[in-house]
């Protein structure tokens, strides 16, 4: 996918907005419509498209620090299109759970599940994430609710299809180990015995 830097896009916003300007007191409208069109175009590109695929190409290269700077320099998250501003908030939280503020990463996973994506794909790495999230909490049944939810949404994603595979069977491995657990306990209290030992008589 194509991405304009968000610096170049600045400099030539301020290139055609500036020269159509001059260009409608020098010759006229008529002579400035054409690049003060193009810099509308990428004004509006900025205001609804925001920052998220130059963040997330920085992310791609590892250099976290620099692609949430370049997120935040989105103007206005709630402008954005509805997947943008899902994307937008999915890395939010996922860059607060990198720092560790996993409550503060759940939050923003929140807000992105509030947002009416357009597939199904992208609902499910929403609740995949807070899945984990609960996972990590402890709060296995509110984790089995968003997995729930994924299993009635059609992924057609290999990579997403893979990772809800993966904590599919980290969840079972999880039931399995308190299964056993129980049974371990159950067994104890069989091995005890039941009842009261009756006393050799006295002769």
């Amino acid at each position: 996918m194509f991405t304009i830097n968000i610096y170049l896009r600045f400099a030539l916003i301020g290139l055609f907005l500036g020269g159509g300007i001059l260009l409608a007191f020098l010759y006229g409208f008529w002579y400035a419509s054409v690049p003060i069109l193009i810099g509308l175009i990428l004004v509006a590109g900025y205001i609804f498209l925001g920052t998220i695929s130059s963040a997330a190409q920085l992310v791609q290269d590892t250099k976290l620090d620099e692609a949430e700077k370049r997120l935040d320099m989105t103007l206005k998250p709630e402008w954005l299109y509805a997947s943008n501003r899902a994307f937008y908030y999915i890395m939010k939280g996922t860059f607060a759970i990198n720092r560790k503020n996993t409550e503060e990463g759940e939050t923003w996973l929140k807000k992105a599940r509030e947002v009416k994506v357009p597939t199904d794909n992208e609902r499910a790495m929403i609740e995949l994430q807070l899945a984990n999230i609960a996972a990590s909490k402890g709060k296995w049944n509110q984790a089995q609710i968003h997995l729930k939810v994924i299993k009635d949404l059609n992924i057609t994603e290999s990579m997403i299809k893979e990772q809800v595979k993966q904590f599919e069977k980290a969840f079972a491995n999880r039931g399995q180990a308190k299964a056993a657990m129980m049974m371990g306990k159950q067994g104890g209290h069989i091995g005890m015995g039941g009842g009261k030992r009756r006393r050799p008589k006295m002769r």
